[in-house]
């Protein structure tokens, strides 16, 4: 069994210091803990929606996946992806190693963000260990992301908790009925430094791009 690394280390922003400093000063961090849990089990949305706010991110992305997300969500096929990621992807039998393996990936500075794949509700995915996530997230300034399929919302100190789903894709011009650039119904039900609320979510050349209706989206169309 693989004990999670003490919060406290020498030389670096430890988040005790975070905690201490975040009680004096109330604005939001540049980089935290979100979860997002996936509408249904084989929906790919949650995975597009966070790949679509990483795909600025020159160094790579370190995507952790349990022995059962693998098998019943299918490992990461970055072909699919509208923009080019660098990952490196791993793979572990229980959700105690993912955390275990998210927690050492938010020391390092080789990375862009760290991405945790965990299925159902472990006992072991308790509030001290999202807090655990959420602290060393921020006292790194590094995102740290973690796809909840087949599972409730707990009790968790994620900073975001989103829930994702598919919709209809836009159209293209020259033939309706093809698929155009994907479509996500986002619902941020709770967040601590921003009112929860609902949107359409879409990939655009700066990232991602929320919007209140499908009538306020601006049309992707094929120029080709």
């Amino acid at each position: 069994m693989q004990h999670l690394p003490p919060l406290t280390t020498k030389g670096e922003n430890t988040p005790q210091m975070v905690l201490r400093n975040r009680n004096h000063k109330q604005e939001a961090p540049e980089a935290t803990f979100a979860e997002v849990f996936a509408d249904t089990v084989v929906d790919a949305a949650a995975t597009g929606f966070i790949c679509a706010q990483l795909a600025a991110a020159g160094k790579p992305i370190l995507w952790i996946q349990d022995r059962l997300s693998r098998r019943e969500a299918g490992k990461p096929y970055l072909a699919g992806l509208s923009a080019p990621l660098k990952v490196i992807s791993v793979t572990v039998s229980k959700p105690a190693d993912v955390l275990w393996s998210m927690e050492e990936g938010l020391r390092c500075t080789g990375l862009s963000a760290v991405l945790g794949e965990i299925w159902g509700d472990p006992p072991c995915l308790d509030f001290t260990a999202s807090k655990r996530l959420a602290l060393r997230a921020e006292a790194r300034d590094l995102p740290a992301w973690l796809i909840r399929r087949a599972a409730t919302p707990n009790l968790s100190a994620a900073r975001m908790r989103w829930r994702i789903s598919s919709l209809p894709s836009e159209t293209t011009r020259y033939d309706m009925r093809a698929p155009g650039h994907p479509l996500w119904r986002a619902e941020l039900f709770r967040a601590r430094w921003r009112p929860p609320g609902e949107w359409v979510a879409r990939q655009s050349a700066t990232g991602l791009t929320l919007s209140h209706g499908l009538n306020d989206a601006p049309s992707h169309q094929n120029t080709a």
